[in-house]
């Protein structure tokens, strides 16, 4: 068969131009689906078939259920017992007043603490408590009978067991807890085991501690 090469067109006009315009999309396309296929293709048979009915199980840790919290109940604050009611009585002036009284006779003692003793010298204040001093004792051991609290020398450690007397013993320093304590003795105390004050007349005045002197 021979081509006549004279029949083919010399000049490529619009219409042409869009034809081979149209080829070379479709020949694109066609290449790009044939790659898409192959490559689906190429996944499946990589791919493991799916076994048949399984399931991916998920272990789920189940708690027991919590028993119920029991709710305590509150026991009340046990009270401490209502403190007893102190029962004040009433002091009667006369016993002071008669000790006072023998204070002045004995000792002259109103007279010194009455005294303003800023202008008399240390040797005066001195000479003038001595004569104060011998009358108070003799006062105190005439009419009292005093002992020591405790038997124990001062300087002394001692322990306080629990139950003591607070009217017998005065803590002082750093008091911090609850007894037994222990501590050092500073003073002994005093307690006045009996009492022998003089009987008083009917018609007494207590309250003269010291009568007026009036010399004739």
């Amino acid at each position: 068969m021979n081509i006549d090469l004279s029949q083919l067109p010399q000049t490529l006009d619009v219409l042409h131009l869009v034809l081979a315009i149209s080829v070379f999309v479709l020949l694109f396309l066609l290449v790009l689906v044939l790659t898409f296929a192959v490559i689906v293709l190429l996944r499946r048979s990589v791919t493991p078939a799916p076994v048949a009915q399984t399931k991916e199980v998920k272990e789920e840790v189940v708690e027991a259920p919590k028993a119920p919290r029991r709710i305590e109940e509150k026991k009340p604050a046990p009270t401490a017992p209502a403190p007893k009611p102190i029962i004040l009585r009433e002091p009667t002036p006369d016993a002071a007043l008669q000790l006072l009284g023998l204070f002045q006779n004995e000792a002259r003692l109103i007279d010194f603490l009455e005294e303003d003793i800023a202008s008399y010298s240390d040797a005066d204040i001195g000479a003038a408590a001595r004569i104060v001093h011998e009358g108070c004792r003799k006062v105190l051991h005439q009419h009292f009978d005093i002992e020591p609290v405790r038997d124990e020398s001062e300087g002394t450690r001692i322990t306080l067991p629990k139950g003591f007397d607070p009217a017998e013993i005065r803590l002082t320093g750093n008091i911090v807890g609850e007894p037994p304590f222990q501590g050092v003795l500073v003073h002994r105390g005093w307690r006045a085991s009996k009492v022998k004050l003089p009987q008083l007349s009917e018609g007494h005045r207590a309250d003269i501690l010291a009568p007026a002197e009036v010399e004739l």
